[in-house]
């Protein structure tokens, strides 16, 4: 498998010229959107991937999981610095349930429909539809 083939089922090329025109194309439509917005954009992007690798099986599943993994990282990273400034309560929260997904997400058999639920939950909250 070379780094420019395609996924069948997402229509989507995966090669890194690939990656330069999404990010390209991101920066010029997040003028237009909320951080907000731009924020529960990547968990439903993410939440798409897993459910490719949920029905594809393995390296399109485990390149998702370690997708999800370093988003719940950054989030952990955020949520946990000092200067956060989101209710402390609030950021307890948000660290239980990236801890849950970490945890998740190295388990040898993940659930998947865990992971996407705790996403959309996640994305729903930052589009402020929940």
């Amino acid at each position: 498998m070379t780094a420019s083939e395609t996924d069948p089922s997402a229509g989507v090329v995966m090669s890194v010229q690939g990656f330069q025109q999404a990010t390209r194309a991101y920066a010029v439509s997040s003028n237009r959107r909320s951080r907000r917005e731009q924020e529960a954009e990547v968990f439903r992007l993410v939440n798409a991937a897993l459910r490719r690798g949920r029905e594809s099986g393995g390296a399109v599943l485990v390149r998702a999981l370690a997708d999800t993994m370093r988003l719940w990282n950054m989030v952990l990273d955020l949520v946990g610095d000092p200067d956060n400034t989101l209710p402390a309560d609030l950021r307890a929260s948000i660290i239980s349930v990236g801890l849950a997904v970490r945890r998740e997400t190295q388990r040898p058999q993940p659930d998947v429909d865990f992971l996407v639920s705790i996403n959309e939950n996640i994305a729903s909250g930052l589009s402020g539809t929940a």
